[in-house]
Formats: structure tokens, sequence, C-alpha cells
């Protein structure tokens, strides 16, 4: 075997399809898909445009095949304090939440490469580019392997993500909407704007959302699981007052193929394909919170998702945000997985 090579241009499409696949058998693997949507998106549209805002590509190669990907982003501004529970946080891992001074990153090594040193190699060259900046590495699944990869490299567990799930065959409660909003649902071409900027005021204090921009929202209408008939808006007086985006999973991302971390509260029913809706983003303008829409955005939602005859709702939430797992708790979730973050230990 020749010595591993690690090279950061600019990716081939032909490179893409490898990363791709790649990441598909480690999911396979794993029971956990390796890399997540934020990475999934800069490979399929962003890769071949590099560019200070779009973060690096570390292509690890073997004998000319590829046998690891890693993933840099770019430094974010600091992060400041949590959510209200009406705005209950980042809705997935890897969604360039970073305080100055960090930069988080992924990585996967191809399970048919394991075990040879690619992985430190690849931890090693992220922390080179991270320029002095502490690195921070998401750990999808919080898998032992990730743990032992981290303390062998020096790194410390500090954060971690639940996913929570509830059967939607059981009873769920009818939305009441304050008095004076109305529902509807996302105008493509219309909305943007309007949306964005109630984004912002909904997630002002949480980087990983508040910070999306239009070319974060165009990627994902670009999608084949973006539908506008799941993504409702709340009205007051004709402009935005709050929103629940949901999402019907792609196969590949649903409990059964992604599993499920041990030591958590269960693991996941045993899913069909397209069985799996998502909570995928709750937000409420600040002037609106505390009077209850949050919660009714989500009932709606909820009430979208198994109208479509879906069994399953799920959702992200980080662990420490109380409030916002308390509602979830009160609305028949439950937890199901982890996923972690480690960070660099400072010296």
């Amino acid at each position: 075997m020749t010595e591993p090579q690690i090279t950061t241009a600019e990716l081939t499409p032909a490179q893409v399809a490898g990363i791709l696949t790649l990441a598909e058998a480690a999911g396979v693997t794993d029971g956990v898909a390796p890399l997540s949507e934020h990475v999934l998106l800069h490979l399929r549209y962003d890769s071949s445009q590099p560019g200070p805002r779009l973060g690096r590509d570390f292509v690890l190669t073997v004998n000319g095949e590829i046998a690891g990907y890693a993933y840099l982003d770019p430094p974010e501004p600091a992060a400041q304090d949590s959510p209200a529970p009406d705005s209950p946080g980042p809705r997935q891992p890897g969604v360039r939440e970073t305080p100055a001074g960090e930069v988080s990153g992924e990585l996967v090594v191809h399970p048919g490469h394991r075990r040879q040193g690619l992985g430190h190699a690849l931890v090693r060259a992220l922390a080179d580019e991270a320029n002095g900046h502490t690195l921070r590495l998401w750990a999808h699944g919080d898998l032992s392997a990730a743990a032992r990869l981290a303390a062998a490299t020096g790194f410390e567990r500090f954060r971690a993500l639940w996913q929570m799930r509830r059967s939607l065959r059981d009873p769920l409660d009818r939305p009441h909407f304050p008095a004076g909003r109305r529902l509807r649902t996302f105008v493509p071409g219309h909305d943007e704007d309007e949306w964005l900027s109630l984004n912002g005021r909904a997630f002002a204090k949480h980087p990983e959302q508040g910070a999306w921009t239009r070319h974060d929202l165009d990627l994902r209408e670009r999608e084949p699981w973006f539908d506008p008939a799941g993504f409702f808006i709340a009205e007051t007086d004709g402009l935005m007052a709050g929103f629940h985006w949901t999402k019907v999973l792609p196969e590949a991302e649903q409990g059964g193929s992604r599993g499920s971390s041990a030591g958590q509260s269960g693991a996941p029913e045993t899913s069909a394909p397209q069985d799996v809706g998502e909570v995928y983003v709750v937000g409420v303008d600040p002037a609106e919170q505390g009077n209850g829409l949050g919660r009714a955005l989500t009932l709606a939602g909820l009430h979208y998702l198994r109208d479509l005859g879906l069994t399953q709702a799920m959702l992200y939430v980080d662990e420490d945000n109380m409030p916002a797992i308390r509602l979830y708790d009160a609305l028949g979730f439950t937890r199901t997985r982890t996923d972690a973050m480690y960070r660099q230990q400072r010296r």
C-alpha cells in the first residue's frame, strides 16, 4: 500500500460521486449517516466553486482510491445565549455553529480502510488547516469508534444534540393559534426575503440558523424533498409572525438506516421508506414568544405529516436546551439518538 495522500483542491464531479459513495458505505456499516445535510448540500452544489465562505474539502486517497473525506467550515462569529422554547435551536448538527476562535468540521473513513491511521491523518490535516482556531468535530451517532479517535487525538466531548421522535399514530392535540394569527403555506419566489428576515430575528442568538443567507435557502429549495405545502407560515396583519418547515425524510436519512447509540433512552422504531417526517425548523418572531404560537405551529406541522400517512415524526434539539425539551416531552417526543461534538483541548 502506498502512503495515503490528502489533497484540498477543487473537487471534480468524479470525486464528489466517490465521496457520496463512501458516505453511503459508511452509513450502511455504522447505522448512521456520517455527514450532515449541511456538508451534503455543499458537496452537491458548492464543491466545484470553492471560496472563503464555503469551507474546505479534504480528500484522502490510498492507491488512487478515495478512502476518506473531511470538510472544514470557515470560522463564524461568536454564538450567544440559547433561544427561547418557541425557537428550539439548531435543527441538526453540522450547520456552521462555531464561536469566534473556533471552527468545526466532519470526517469519514471508508469501512474498508479503517484501523490504518487514516482518521488520525484527517484530524491532523483539519487541525493544521484550522490556522490557530480551536477545532470542533461532529460525531454523528455518538459511536464508540469516534470517541476513541477523539481521545487519541486530544479532543474532549463538550456538546450533544438529541434526536427525538414520536409516533404519529398516538393522539395528537389540535393546534390552537393566538387570536389574529392566520396560517398559510410558503410561496416560492415570493416569500424568501421576508422569511429570511423572520428567521434571522427568531434565531438572532443562534448563528447556525439565524445566519442563513438566500443561498442557504435556495439550495434547500432545489432539493427533491422540498415541498412548500409542508412549509407553514403564521401571519399577523399580513406579516410573518412564525413558521414551521416540515420535511419528509429521504430513505437514506431515516432512523432505520441511521441507528441509535448506546446509552440512549430507546432505539428508533423500524421504519418503511417515507414513513418519517421531520420537524425541520420552527421559529417565531421574538414579539410572539410566550403566547403559544410555537406550540400551535409545531402541532399544525405534525398533523400535516400524519395526514400524509407518515407514522413517525422526528426533530433535533440540544441536550441542554431544557425549555425546548420540556415542550417536546409534552408533545410526546422521546430521545432516540445522540450526536456528539468534540473540541480540541487547549494546551
